[in-house]
């Protein structure tokens, strides 16, 4: 045996070793016995070792032989370890794809049974049924032009036999910027009236060309979710996330993601540190995020609305601002009828912070909407519809938009209220938008609807379900076949993304939505239906009205629904079926199918700690670092910053916390941030700009480190192991 040369102990490495001694015995008195194997975060060799990988220039011709040479040695049976010491090795040459941009990095390779730890019957069971569940998800993404991975479309094709075909993938269309000197609410130069008909039947709308059509019952060629099917499919997903095979191989692969990732982790955290390092002028604060997931009616933080208060009690004391049983009341009186005056309020008695006495109690934090408990304070600043048409609230939301103008690189995506009780709501908040020109480059506007048809029918506000859907619905309709008949709102509709659906999620129906579960127009109980027959009409009119926008040349809208803060398991199964993106989704934690699902098909999650640490899970057992770490796609948001945040920077404050308690690195933030951009309803013009020119390309290839400062490797690590997962799939189909 040949002999191994010690290197000598120098002076410089003397010098390390006192230091360690020095730092180990500091704190004599406090160590214990296992003290000896763990590491200082104060390290000096850790330090050195950094500071000497980041900094020194090494031999690239040095590292290119050795990677070369690069092989695997895997004994080739652990049962000749007992007829001979020096069991025979085979050498595997791993498969090292190559990216131009990408720098080496040390990649972690499986080699052998890829099923191990299932059999192989089950382990095609499993294929079988996921690939099944990637082809339901990618029909209902196309039929509402909503996003699905280009890498995903090819596999399924290739698995398939079929060519890959790039112009049949679809992409949502989002308004672009105004140019220099364009009034983005200009309401003239609307398109021409099409002359058609919008009716609703048995749900959704259908679009006919003339009366006479619509009278005989004959729409256009429009594809349009099948109920029957759809049920069918979601039948399928029921059984599939309770299937034990499927349960048991899903499990044991996201537990794999979470090792490789952090093995990935500790092979390569100081190579991904050294490019980002080496990347000029773009570091975290100025890559753009968007807050992904924020209510209008929340979006200023507590100081910001008490100074508001304040500020308009000194200037409009003696304005005309509420109406009470037919009585016109001043400011003035409004406050003394409540026995309150500004100057005495403080952030404590405007009490619309969540607190302890919050969790688990959705019905409490929605009173926390109400500045003093009162409701006409609500009514009065954070309403477009009272006696000043919402002045007040859309002042607010001007200064919270001049906020994020400032900051520049920061966006978000508030939502506002349609119920759905009145078919006027579009019209009155289109006009509200419209008049107090309520537009920011740095805001894009979403709709939400909450969940509340047993209220409005208890009230006898809507005679059916059907109503309620046909005012949220049929006026957007109306708008889009001849948006000269309502200029305000046509013009307003540029400026909406998407719609969200809303409300405590823990609230239980009775209802089980399937093929007996009576049409909405039949629907005339006051008793709510279940969250999958919401989601489920609310997907299916949203795919008719893409269609139509599409083919009218507008922009089209995305399903992006609060889903998975708490309640069943199967609110996550129908937003898989339907919505492109989702708020919280907590509860996939519950399910490693649906969580393996969602990783697979890379579905963006807007996930909210602050706001679940006050409502549903305590911050420091959140599942987002868990997610991030398995590469499901998620990213950060407030939610309401009035109710949990401090600062005027509530999406900063939302980075910083959890990069403090989930100790996540200046790549991971990064990352978050980007998952962010690409998620949110920015149109293609801005996503170039913030994420590149090839940004709709995946992997390393789609991103511009000099504009997101992601590592290279990082995205390239997220790539392959992606790829690896769907090779999986694809020769789990080949072995039948």
């Amino acid at each position: 045996m040949p002999k191994v040369l010690v290197p000598e102990t120098d002076d410089h490495m003397r010098a390390i070793a006192e230091q360690v001694f020095a730092s180990e015995t500091k704190d004599e008195n406090t160590r214990d016995e296992i003290s000896m194997f763990d590491v200082a975060e104060d390290c000096p060799i850790l330090h050195s070792e950094m500071a000497h990988h980041l900094h020194m220039d090494e031999d690239p011709e040095k590292r290119k032989r050795r990677m070369q040479r690069c092989t695997m040695a895997v004994p080739a049976s652990l049962g000749d370890k007992a007829k001979s010491v020096t069991a025979p090795v085979v050498e595997v040459e791993v498969d090292m794809p190559t990216y131009l941009e990408v720098p080496h990095f040390q990649r972690v390779a499986i080699i052998g049974d890829y099923a191990s730890g299932v059999t192989m019957d089950d382990f095609e069971l499993s294929c079988k049924g996921l690939y099944r569940a990637l082809s339901i998800r990618e029909k209902y993404m196309k039929l509402a032009f909503q996003r699905y991975p280009l890498t995903v479309t090819q596999y399924l094709r290739n698995i398939e036999g079929e060519a890959f075909k790039p112009e049949n993938q679809v992409q949502p269309v989002f308004t672009s910027p105004p140019k220099d000197g364009e009034d983005p609410l200009d309401t003239k130069n609307l398109p021409p009236n099409l002359g058609l008909v919008a009716r609703m039947k048995e749900g959704v709308i259908y679009v006919y060309n003339d009366e006479a059509a619509a009278n005989s019952d004959q729409p256009k060629d429009m594809p349009c979710p099948d109920y029957d099917t759809f049920i069918d499919d979601m039948n399928f997903l029921i059984a599939l996330i309770a299937q034990g095979p499927t349960k048991t191989y899903t499990h044991r692969r996201l537990k794999f993601l979470m090792s490789k990732f952090n093995v990935h982790e500790m092979l390569n955290e100081m190579e991904e540190m050294k490019e980002l390092k080496m990347n000029p002028h773009r570091d975290f604060y100025n890559c753009r995020k968007v807050d992904t997931h924020i209510h209008a009616a929340a979006c200023m933080n507590q100081k910001h609305l008490l100074r508001f208060i304040k500020r308009s009690y000194r200037v409009d004391a003696d304005r005309v601002v509420h109406k009470l049983n037919g009585k016109e009341m001043t400011m003035k009186e409004l406050f003394a009828s409540l026995n309150l005056h500004p100057y005495d309020l403080t952030v404590d008695s405007l009490d619309v912070h969540a607190g302890r006495q919050t969790f688990q109690r959705f019905d409490k934090f929605n009173a926390k909407y109400n500045p003093v408990g009162a409701s006409e304070l609500r009514d009065l600043y954070m309403k477009t519809e009272n006696h000043i048409h919402g002045e007040y609230f859309a002042t607010i939301i001007r200064e919270v938009a001049n906020d994020l103008e400032d900051a520049k690189y920061q966006y978000a995506e508030p939502r506002l209220s349609i119920y759905g009780c009145k078919p006027d709501e579009w019209s009155k908040l289109s006009g509200w938008f419209v008049k107090h020109r309520v537009y920011s480059p740095n805001l894009k506007w979403m709709i939400q609807v909450p969940r509340i048809y047993d209220i409005f029918r208890g009230r006898n506000f809507v005679p059916h379900f059907g109503k309620m859907l046909e005012n949220i619905f049929l006026p957007v309709f109306q708008a889009t076949i001849d948006p000269q008949s309502n200029p305000e709102l046509s013009v307003f509709l540029k400026h909406v993304t998407g719609f969200d659906s809303v409300d405590d999620e823990s609230k239980h129906s009775g209802h089980m939505f399937c093929t007996k579960s009576p049409k909405p127009e039949e629907w005339d109980i006051a008793k709510n239906p279940s969250y999958t027959y919401y989601i489920y009409y609310m997907y299916a009119n949203i795919a008719m009205l893409n269609q139509l926008r599409k083919q009218r040349g507008m922009n089209t809208f995305q399903f992006r629904p609060h889903c998975g803060e708490a309640g069943a398991i199967t609110h996550l199964l129908a937003s898989f079926m339907t919505a492109d993106n989702i708020s919280h989704g907590l509860n996939l934690k519950k399910s490693p199918v649906l969580q393996y699902l969602y990783f697979l098909t890379q579905i963006p999650i807007a996930m909210s700690p602050l706001s679940n640490n006050s409502l549903f899970l305590e911050y420091a057992k959140n599942p987002l670092p868990e997610f991030h770490k398995k590469g499901l796609v998620v990213s950060l948001s407030t939610d309401d910053p009035m109710q949990f945040h401090y600062t005027k920077e509530p999406l900063m404050e939302e980075y910083a916390i959890a990069a403090q308690v989930f100790k996540l690195s200046t790549c991971d933030m990064c990352e978050i941030s980007r998952n962010s951009v690409l998620q949110s309803a920015l149109s293609a013009e801005e996503k170039t700009r913030f994420l590149g020119n090839d940004y709709l390309k995946e992997g390393p290839e789609g991103n511009d480190i000099r504009k997101t400062n992601v590592a290279q490797i990082r995205m390239a690590y997220r790539y392959e192991t992606l790829c690896y997962e769907l090779n999986l799939i694809k020769e789990g189909l080949k072995a039948e």
